[in-house]
């Protein structure tokens, strides 16, 4: 399996084989905010001190060190980023430093002018959240918040401006409407849809298995997972035959508050800080990737991401031939 074809545009062959600690920064994302304005009921938030807004100051200074670094692709997350009141400002920073890929993870609850000027300022990448293919189903997984008809409306209106993936989280309150819901965001017609099981329930979405085949063929990351699910292989989890290597920690970085984690999902797990930001932060990365054996952590076995270990195995296998 070649690692371009999956449809993660940060995940390549080229990657893996010139994977270092001196290599071009391939991934990176910041939490601005740990506000957001919905109740998803699965959404567990930062820990205690993560929590609060980021600084600007220290948000141009974290953003100064990636973009020293060789920064390719950054994403900008939360709670819900949208409302963080200097988002803009950091895009067009990262615009005039010439990163490639300057990517937004939104619940999609602004205007749609508002999103369109995000465009304007130099977002190429819209990660939007819909977790229901009707109302009542979405409204259950906002925490009774009424965002459906306008999050739908800007998934198919961003799509024909720039690429957009669309994010589906499930648990045991919507599984059963799994494949009416991406046959909805389907519809909308984005560049591609992500599936997921919140890390509560953390299943196999073996429904998934039934849709149409025109669906899956549109959407890489979609039929990626769905090929996964065929082979009863969670988005979560690491085998014991897959290498105890971390290689993304080298070149992809995730920051909350004032300190640098192994991953975004490490992270939100609850796992502890590789150290705090600063000019040392990609030798700190690298002391922590010689020494981290993942087989032997918790939170890796259970929850590594699915193309983080075909990215890691790919790695592997590339050192080894």
């Amino acid at each position: 399996m070649r690692l371009d074809d999956i449809g993660f545009y940060t995940l390549s062959d080229n990657r893996a084989k010139t994977s270092s600690s001196s290599s071009n920064l391939m991934r990176c994302e910041i939490i601005l905010t740990d506000r957001c304005n919905l109740k998803c009921p699965y959404c567990r938030g930062l820990k205690k001190e993560l929590q609060g807004e980021m600084s600007l100051p220290y948000a141009q200074y974290v953003l100064g060190l990636w973009i020293d670094n060789g920064l390719q692709n950054v994403r900008f997350s939360g709670g819900e980023p949208s409302i963080y009141p200097f988002l803009k400002q950091l895009i067009k920073g990262c615009r005039n430093s010439n990163v490639k890929r300057i990517a937004i993870s939104t619940n999609g609850t602004q205007s749609l002018d508002f999103y369109k000027e995000l465009v304007d300022l130099g977002i190429n990448d819209f990660s939007l959240s819909l977790d229901g293919g009707c109302c009542s189903v979405s409204n259950k997984m906002t925490g009774g918040i009424n965002t459906f008809d306008r999050v739908s409306k800007n998934i198919e209106y961003l799509s024909w401006y720039t690429y957009v993936t669309v994010g589906m989280v499930f648990t045991e309150t919507n599984v059963k409407k799994a494949i009416e819901a991406v046959k909805y965001v389907d519809s909308l017609n984005p560049s591609d849809i992500r599936v997921i099981s919140a890390a509560q329930y953390n299943e196999a979405l073996e429904s998934l298995i039934k849709l149409p085949e025109d669906i899956l063929n549109r959407h890489p990351i979609l039929k990626y997972r769905v090929n996964n699910f065929k082979k009863k292989r969670n988005v979560r989890g690491i085998k014991k035959s897959d290498t105890n290597k971390c290689y993304l920690v080298r070149d992809d970085v995730a920051v909350a508050g004032k300190h640098h984690f192994p991953c975004i999902i490490y992270m939100r797990e609850g796992g502890s800080p590789i150290g705090e930001m600063g000019e040392n932060f990609r030798q700190e990365r690298e002391d922590w990737f010689k020494k981290h054996n993942t087989h032997k952590d918790k939170i890796c076995v259970k929850n590594c991401l699915d193309v983080c270990v075909d990215y890691n195995n790919k790695v592997e296998e590339f050192n080894n031939g």
